[in-house]
């Protein structure tokens, strides 16, 4: 016990000089620069390609600065550009966006295991975290949490070399009325997103079922919990849930509206 205490305590100590710029580690390239091949990388896996448009969005920045941070990692080989499309990373830039990917998601495990945040308040006390900490602090951290898979959101955390695995997930605005599963990630991390996902009762390990969907709204009706919740079909999209193996994958089709009474 008073093992894991002293470990818990060295732990916080490493947070809060990160925090307070008490350790200075710097490396290569900016925190800036890694940032946004971080977010290059979420954007790709959501989207299958990042729009500057959304970096803007997501990165709160001006749209020069925007493009001309993706003219000078384009000129180091970092990533791709396609007028019209969007942006893609290299693989010399996945790799370094997989590194910071998993700083960041152990950053998020150790402020909500070990200080007790909220899993809803962590995401960007972890981006100043990730861009503070060596990659041996980071294995540390990985260690004393006992090798954590995932995130407090349920994303998966990159291995040393670069593997990351997933669990084979839809996303929640795929499924239709009757549908059930397990919530399982949150792919968008945004404040606002989370907040939400908090009101609505939607976490990891959460089972959920679909009662109504309305296409036409882009509306959708869930059970969580026992309760009747709403969310958009934008918000749901961001939702990765195992479904129940009782249910058929769900069809690619929309439904206009459902309720207990039209179901017969």
């Amino acid at each position: 016990m008073l093992e894991k205490q002293a470990i818990n305590l060295n732990l916080r100590c490493i947070v809060i000089s990160i925090l307070n710029g008490c350790l200075d580690l710097t490396e290569e390239l900016t925190s800036q620069t890694e940032e946004f091949l971080e977010t290059i990388y979420r954007l790709q896996e959501r989207n299958g390609v990042a729009r500057t448009s959304e970096l803007v969005k997501m990165l709160r920045i001006v749209p020069g600065t925007v493009t001309n941070t993706v003219e000078r990692l384009e000129k180091r080989g970092l990533i791709k550009h396609e007028v019209y499309k969007g942006v893609k990373l290299t693989k010399e830039g996945e790799i370094i966006a997989l590194r910071i990917l998993r700083k960041h998601r152990l950053s998020e495990r150790l402020l909500s295991d070990v200080l007790k945040m909220e899993w809803n308040q962590i995401h960007g006390a972890a981006c100043q975290l990730e861009h503070g900490i060596t990659e041996d602090v980071a294995k540390s951290i990985e260690k004393r949490l006992n090798q954590p898979m995932t995130c407090p959101h349920g994303n998966p955390i990159p291995a040393l070399d670069g593997e990351i695995f997933e669990e084979n997930t839809v996303p929640l605005s795929t499924l239709n009325p009757g549908n059930e599963g397990t919530v399982k990630r949150i792919t968008d991390e945004s404040q606002e997103i989370l907040e939400h996902m908090v009101n609505i009762g939607l976490k990891p390990g959460v089972y959920v079922r679909i009662a109504a969907k309305n296409t036409r709204k882009g509306t959708l009706t869930i059970q969580v919990n026992g309760a009747s919740q709403k969310t958009t079909l934008k918000v749901a999209s961001v939702v990765h849930v195992k479904i129940n193996q009782k249910n058929d994958f769900p069809a690619r089709q929309e439904v206009k509206e459902w309720s207990p009474k039209t179901a017969n």
